[in-house]
């Protein structure tokens, strides 16, 4: 069963010739090389206000968060897995090859469905590797299981920096693949948690008790489940006894997720609520910076102020013109995405808003959810990880500056770097 948010209409695949011209006058020489027309329609799309306060759309209904039961059971050795891509430059570079990615994009623009252009291989390196664990965490008889994307030899230089991710309502491990090929492409790895109790089983059985089954993957004593989830995982990564532990930068540690992951990636980093008078969170302080992209409210709390409260490591938030979220008995409109972002108290927090897509643009679905913007969606998306990762962890704002100036055709809002000073950590403790 797909994911049933629906998320706006989907962006025109088509544009006149006079269009074609006039967009690629206004592209920047990095999208294309003989040319390539916007991917975007003027039309249908949703306006946002990114003003601090700004006032919400109606909703109904509960929280949103997601269920996992189903344990995956093949292990790949990450010494005979490669996966690679055609379409895309490998890992030496972090530029575009813009011959490829100038036919990709110009294909987009004209109409062309492209349909041997997987989601899934969109930014691959040639050499990027991924391994399976099938772990369990015995103190809660729960199955973690995850994938580790990590780069080839000769993308690294000293320790690696890590991006753990969560995924959103229905997800699994094998989900974001783009991200995890492109990010390991580019000498960052990443651990994509499978959180049992809200993974792809949820839409598996009978859909007259789908509802059930969102509400209880919605629980917010699942919550904080997928949050020990990611936590367990990182230990077990970190345990001396794997063989990656050593090669893993301590202080290059990130959390990321997407819509219900997104949630997780703030809960980890300090987001709270009060129940009987007391905080229910679950901080990991081993994270230095998150990646939060789709984020829900926190449904059923009056004050987002005060469950974001405590969250103060650098952030970037990421989100579409487009990005409401649809689901049996729930609905956010995408100024929710924004209120989250105004309510974070840190001013070391950027904001992306790309210009059309849908709330599932950021999965791995087909290249049909969003049209031909899928694919630039995508490839920007796992970029401004890096860039803003630059800005964080070497205080270099020059990548995020110039990711602004390449993808501005498909941009609502770019992301502003920020001052970085240097915090001491070590003295933080879990919620």
């Amino acid at each position: 069963m797909r994911w049933p948010n629906g998320g706006g209409s989907r962006s025109s695949a088509k544009l006149s010739a006079a269009r074609l011209r006039n967009a690629e006058q206004r592209l920047p020489i990095a999208f294309h090389e003989r040319g390539m027309a916007s991917a975007l329609s003027d039309s249908g799309q949703t306006s946002i206000d990114v003003r601090e306060g700004a006032k919400r759309e109606p909703r109904g209904s509960s929280r949103i968060n997601p269920p996992l039961n189903r344990r995956e059971t093949f292990m790949t050795t990450i010494s005979e897995v490669a996966i690679g891509s055609d379409a895309l430059p490998g890992p030496s570079s972090r530029g575009f090859n813009r011959r490829r990615f100038g036919a990709m994009a110009l294909a987009a623009g004209a109409g062309a469905s492209l349909p041997s252009f997987s989601a899934g291989a969109l930014p691959a390196s040639a050499e990027a590797r991924f391994v399976d664990f099938e772990w369990v965490d015995p103190s809660r008889d729960r199955a973690v299981p995850a994938r580790l994307y990590w780069p080839a030899a000769s993308d690294t230089k000293g320790p690696v920096p890590l991006i753990v991710f969560s995924h959103g309502l229905g997800g699994s491990r094998k989900g974001y693949s783009y991200l995890g090929e492109g990010w390991s492409g580019r000498g960052t790895a990443s651990l994509h948690i499978q959180h049992v109790g809200s993974d792809q089983t949820l839409w598996q059985g009978n859909p007259l008790l789908l509802l059930d089954r969102l509400d209880g993957a919605a629980d917010e004593s699942e919550a904080i489940e997928r949050t020990r989830d990611v936590s367990f995982g990182l230990d077990r990564l970190l345990d001396r006894d794997n063989p990656f532990h050593r090669a893993i930068d301590r202080k290059r540690i990130v959390a990321a997720g997407h819509s219900y992951g997104a949630n997780t990636t703030l809960v980890l980093t300090g987001a709270q609520v009060i129940r009987k008078g007391k905080p229910l969170g679950h901080r990991d302080p081993r994270f230095t910076a998150s990646i939060v992209i789709s984020a829900p409210p926190f449904y059923g709390e009056t004050d987002l102020a005060a469950v974001l409260a405590s969250v103060d490591v650098p952030t970037l938030h990421v989100t579409t013109t487009e990005d409401t979220i649809r689901i049996p008995g729930r609905y956010s409109p995408v100024q929710d995405r924004i209120n989250v972002f105004n309510a974070v108290p840190t001013a070391q927090k950027a904001l992306v808003v790309f210009q059309g897509g849908p709330h599932s643009v950021f999965t791995d679905r087909s290249l049909q959810n969003g049209g031909p913007l899928n694919p630039l969606v995508k490839r920007a998306t796992m970029e401004v990880s890096l860039a803003f990762l630059d800005l964080v962890h070497r205080s270099d704002p020059v990548p995020l500056k110039g990711w602004s100036a390449t993808w501005k055709p498909i941009l609502a809002a770019a992301p502003v770097p920020f001052p970085v000073t240097s915090r001491n950590t070590a003295g933080r403790r879990r919620a």
